[in-house]
């Protein structure tokens, strides 16, 4: 009892460290002001590949031809003729008919969907400068600009952006933004101050340059975390990969918890075949996990209740902070399920440390050496 007691506390304690510099990246990254780089206008090219009506997909998508800049395009792409999404995206083109364009019928080039519609829609593309954007984001008018503005610079070869749900209403959605919110994006902003710069992508949102695109390898259309890898590569041929302040809105809605478990599995599985070891020094970010069973095997010894009270009092401020930076104040009333909100985190992980298995829009997949994916048989 006395090892696991000591084990116990320094996992607590290590992880009340890693609370305290989510909140210093956070508050550092939101309080210092982006440099601007000179306006571009360049033709841009928005690359949407679409899979089912998500929640709010007219009003996402709407929202791609509502841009305040000039040239750009619109493609959308399905890969099923049949997807309820087409009769949709067909009234957007009508009722933007300069700026979208809608292609369908796009056979799988490789395991991952996703990216082989990315292939379509890039081949398609009249511009040099491309966004790939997910479709289940919404964006305000000055999308393009901001997120293109940074590949000004001759160095910058990727901008991503994070995501949060700024408003959400219902408890899987609430789980969900404050994951990402108050736990992803400043992780985020930890690995890109250990590794120097930002060595991965995040798929929401990628900007760059067919010509950079191409340099550093191009889509890979047979790997999961496809976006995480763009990002790596980049990096590792020379190019500056840039978080933009930018944060944009993905509202899950009614999703279930069940869901939202799949989904993070996924990604966690994710991290770990990209992110090799480094995935299992995440023990050390579920300390409000930790202090039950410290304070039951220690019999609410005062030093461990002292702790405790320590690690939940830096845990909602680190929380508090990364909210209010992120402008996402009204996720503060949803942090009643914080503590829920560990608890499923630290299953994630522990369950993302094993087996190769993951969902992904209704396929089952196994993840294999270095990312890549094969349909499970």
């Amino acid at each position: 009892m006395i090892s696991l007691a000591i084990a116990l506390s320094v996992l607590i304690v290590g992880s009340i460290v890693f609370y305290a510099a989510c909140l210093w990246f956070t508050r550092r990254f939101f309080v210092v002001p982006p440099s601007i780089p000179e306006v571009s206008t360049e033709g841009v090219s928005i690359l949407v590949p679409v899979c089912g009506l998500d929640e709010g997909a007219w009003n996402n998508w709407a929202a791609f031809c509502k841009q305040n800049y000039d040239p750009y395009e619109v493609l959308f792409g399905v890969v099923e003729p049949t997807d309820p999404a087409v009769p949709v995206l067909k009234k957007l083109v009508d009722l933007f008919p300069d700026r979208a364009r809608l292609l369908t019928g796009l056979l799988p080039r490789g395991i991952n969907h996703k990216d082989s519609t990315l292939s379509y829609l890039l081949e398609s593309a009249r511009y040099e400068v491309i966004i790939f954007a997910d479709s289940d984001i919404c964006v305000s008018s000055d999308y393009i600009q901001t997120v293109t503005e940074p590949l000004a610079e001759p160095n910058v070869g990727l901008v991503t952006c994070a995501f949060v749900g700024h408003d959400p209403q219902f408890l899987g959605a609430a789980l969900a933004s404050i994951g990402r919110c108050c736990d992803f994006i400043p992780s985020a902003l930890i690995a890109r101050s250990i590794d120097g710069r930002l060595r991965f992508a995040i798929g929401a949102t990628i900007a760059t340059r067919k010509s950079a695109l191409a340099d550093f390898g191009g889509l890979h259309l047979d790997r999961i975390g496809s976006d995480y890898n763009l990002g790596k590569r980049a990096a590792s041929a020379g190019y500056q990969v840039e978080l933009s302040h930018y944060i944009l809105e993905s509202d899950t809605g009614r999703e279930s918890i069940g869901r939202l478990v799949k989904r993070e599995l996924r990604w966690a599985r994710t991290i770990r075949f990209n992110r090799g070891w480094v995935y299992y020094t995440m023990a050390f970010c579920y300390g409000t996990v930790y202090c039950l069973p410290l304070l039951l095997i220690t019999g609410f010894a005062d030093w461990a209740i002292g702790l405790t009270f320590a690690t939940f009092t830096i845990r909602y401020t680190q929380a508090w902070v990364a909210a209010v930076n992120l402008n996402c104040s009204n996720l503060v009333r949803w942090f009643w399920v914080l503590p829920l909100r560990d608890v499923l985190s630290f299953g994630v992980w522990i369950a993302g440390a094993f087996g190769r298995g993951v969902y992904w829009r209704g396929r089952k997949l196994r993840i294999e050496a270095d990312g890549l994916i094969r349909s499970w048989d």
